[in-house]
């Protein structure tokens, strides 16, 4: 047995742990950049919490609140700019997988004054001023990853940074989710889910990192259920962030996988959120695999007997309807095929043929 594991996050999981934990912050520098969206953060106590906890330490603080959803490389550059100028010495990403994605980038930026939108996919290794992740969301897991994805217009898609940049420090509060509206708690919750499986249908996998995917498969045959029937207590919302965590975990590890690569032009050009954008491709990919013995084991954790049962959960979770066209997904199957390193994560041989018929089985109706 052979494996490598680094996770280099301090992680502080549990009600409050924003206040209870409030040194960290003085740790980590007289002056933070706070990055976030323009109000989810506001309104579910995430930003009232942090700006309380550098209040009581000591720590000034400048807020950057313009990040949109699929965060550009162009809003990075302008909060690189506020944070230069305000010459802060650590960057806090408060909410989704945006947010938090782009304190990273722009940290990342910050420390790097000579790169910018033209150069930094071909920039080399590159180092960020400190990060801390407070996610309000459960799904994208980007509080323990070194992954930053942004929009690049120039590209025409999302894109993954390149570079390693893992949070110091994660605070994970589930109180900060309790008021999310039932389909941003169900788009996130795919993505959590597609997180682990592509994290275990890997390259990469380990048996190291495989104990993340399975126990993060054990909660979410408790987390379907309350999806389905939409009963969203307390309860639903810790075990589904720890999934969300526990799927971060071992993506930090493995990568993911087809369904990731495949949905990022369905969010560039169709505007689907991205967890339905990776979800509505996830049961034809997995019909795609030849050796369905790692499969079967995820199902047998799940509860379920069989691929059509998982295909039912989605289709109650998941109801995607987009204009799209035969010769659109030739050209977005060909710009995946053409891209070895988005296969590469996908332990089998997989051909054009089989990525455009993932995207029609998926997305054209008969």
């Amino acid at each position: 047995m052979e494996f490598k594991f680094l996770m280099p996050t301090e992680i502080h999981f549990g009600e409050d742990v924003v206040l209870k934990n409030k040194e960290v912050f003085r740790a980590m520098g007289n002056k933070a950049l706070i990055v976030t969206g323009r109000s989810s953060s506001k309104r579910n106590g995430s930003y009232d919490d942090v700006k309380k906890a550098l209040s009581q330490t000591g720590v000034e603080y400048v807020l950057f609140d313009e990040v949109e959803e699929n965060p550009s490389l162009e809003t990075i550059e302008k909060g690189r700019e506020i944070g230069k100028r305000n010459n802060v010495e650590f960057v806090i990403g408060i909410g989704g997988g945006s947010p938090m994605d782009a304190a990273k980038a722009i940290a990342l930026f910050i420390k790097n004054p000579d790169i910018s939108k033209e150069n930094i996919f071909t920039a080399g290794k590159l180092e960020s001023i400190p990060v801390v992740a407070v996610p309000t969301t459960s799904g994208t897991g980007s509080e323990v990853t070194q992954h930053s994805i942004v929009t690049t217009h120039k590209d025409k898609t999302k894109k993954n940074l390149g570079q390693r940049i893992f949070p110091k420090v994660a605070f994970i509060d589930w109180k900060y989710t309790i008021d999310l509206p039932y389909d941003i708690t169900v788009n996130t919750a795919i993505d959590a889910f597609t997180h682990l499986a592509e994290g275990y249908l890997n390259t990469n996998s380990t048996y190291m990192s495989d104990i993340y995917a399975e126990k993060g498969f054990e909660l979410f045959k408790y987390c379907f259920e309350k999806l389905i029937s939409k009963d969203l207590d307390q309860d639903f919302r810790k075990k589904v962030m720890m999934a969300s965590v526990l799927g971060g975990i071992q993506i930090a590890q493995t990568g993911t996988s087809l369904p990731h690569g495949m949905g990022y032009p369905l969010t560039y050009f169709k505007g689907l959120p991205h967890g339905p954008a990776t979800g509505v491709l996830t049961i034809e990919y997995l019909i795609t695999f030849k050796d369905q013995t790692k499969i079967k084991r995820m199902l047998n954790i799940l509860g379920l007997s069989h691929l059509g049962e998982l295909e039912a959960i989605f289709s109650r979770l998941i109801d995607i309807k987009i204009d799209i066209t035969p010769e659109e997904i030739n050209e977005y199957a060909n710009s995946i095929y053409g891209n070895k390193k988005k296969l590469r994560n996908h332990p089998e041989e997989v051909s054009l043929e089989d990525i455009v018929r993932i995207y029609s089985k998926s997305l054209l109706t008969d």
